[in-house]
């Protein structure tokens, strides 16, 4: 299961950056400004927050094998959908249905896992995440060179192929789904709860981190010196720090619990703010350091989500992930609505907030109470 949930996510992973890598040709293709930028990106969010929400509670109550394969199959329509004549509008809808695929995808990818290796979820969270930062790492520069030679949509044809090999695959697949989760939580008989919207505020300030971050980097490197080439290696360099902070939490022996959560947000605000204010030319120096520190905070999470509601793993898992959808979408729109006010850089500024929020978020998740 480990081995799928790699490959999976890897997959997962190109898809988070096929707008941000191709962002110059997509916006002069489409007649984009920065915030209709920040929008296309962000249609993708929305999907997924709508595919997650959905998806929860099907995933807590079984047909896993035939969600993986419709949800690979929507993903891999939904991709060939995109083309120059396609226009914004068309666009954004078939972003936002592959993000409805993917919704279904992660879901059901995330709770196996957690039920195979609970109640020590955290690490093997990690590993599987693992795949979607090495795909969005090595992704950036490879849909890049295939953009130079075949064009952005060939981009968007060769990711469908991967998904569309996914969904063969996963009609061999044996996903049996146990029964409906037993009460097992110590409050509520382990039904969600108002207790979650700190999970999801943690995950909403990540996830929009995490997409401004790729959709911005090649307009604020161009703002830094006239190279599109350097804000694809940009992207790279925040994916790459995103997967060594992954790879390094593997070795973590401590508490995996809130604090992990604040402390990545504070860090994280103050590097990436104090170098836009420090007028850092360093880009993907400061964005990999970045990603470095907020690495492990998806996997993390997640695993304190469904430890906190473990009768209803898929349902709590799809509302954090939704909420993390959300702000995916809302945070590169402010950013990018930012951008064309003030410039690029404030937009990048703004982001500084975010990893504030994300810890504030983190705070209000931990519980005095044991077991929590």
């Amino acid at each position: 299961m480990l081995a799928l949930g790699f490959v999976g996510f890897l997959a997962f992973g190109i898809t988070l950056v096929l707008v941000g890598a191709n962002q110059p040709a997509l916006a002069e293709s489409l007649a984009l400004d920065l915030s209709a930028s920040g929008l296309l990106a962000a249609s993708l969010s929305l999907g997924i927050g709508a595919g997650v929400l959905v998806s929860g509670p099907l995933v807590d109550r079984g047909a896993r094998r035939l969600l993986f394969v419709a949800s690979s199959a929507g993903a891999t329509a939904s991709l060939l959908a995109v083309r120059p004549e396609i226009g914004f509008a068309g666009a954004v809808a078939s972003l936002a249905a592959l993000g409805f695929s993917l919704g279904f995808y992660e879901t059901l990818l995330n709770t196996v896992v957690v039920e195979r290796h609970a109640p020590h979820t955290a690490r093997p969270l990690t590993f599987v995440h693992s795949g979607a930062t090495l795909g969005a790492m090595l992704g950036a520069p490879a849909l890049a060179w295939l953009a130079a030679r075949a064009g952005w949509p060939a981009t968007f044809q060769a990711t469908a192929g991967a998904f569309g090999a996914l969904a063969l695959a996963g009609l061999a697949l044996r996903l049996d789904a146990p029964p409906i989760a037993r009460a097992e939580a110590a409050d509520g008989g382990g039904r969600v709860s108002l207790a979650i919207l700190p999970y999801a505020g943690v995950a909403a300030c990540y996830v929009g981190v995490e997409t401004a971050v790729t959709l911005f980097a090649t307009p604020y490197a161009r703002a830094l010196e006239p190279d599109a080439e350097r804000g694809v290696g940009a992207i790279s360099a925040f994916w790459l720090g995103l997967l060594l902070g992954r790879l390094g939490f593997l070795g973590w022996r401590g508490a995996v619990d809130a604090r992990l959560l604040v402390a990545s947000g504070v860090a994280s605000a103050a590097l990436l703010g104090g170098g836009v204010l420090a007028g850092a030319r360093a880009l993907e120096l400061l964005v990999g350091a970045t990603g470095a520190l907020l690495g492990f905070v998806f996997p993390v999470f997640v695993s304190l989500t469904t430890q906190r509601f473990p009768a209803a793993r898929g349902t709590a898992t799809g509302i954090v992930t939704g909420a993390g959808a959300a702000g995916g979408f809302v945070v590169p729109w402010l950013a990018g609505a930012i951008g064309d006010r003030f410039g690029v850089a404030a937009a990048f500024l703004s982001l500084a907030a975010w990893c504030l929020a994300l810890a504030g978020c983190a705070l209000a998740a931990r519980r005095p109470k044991a077991g929590a």
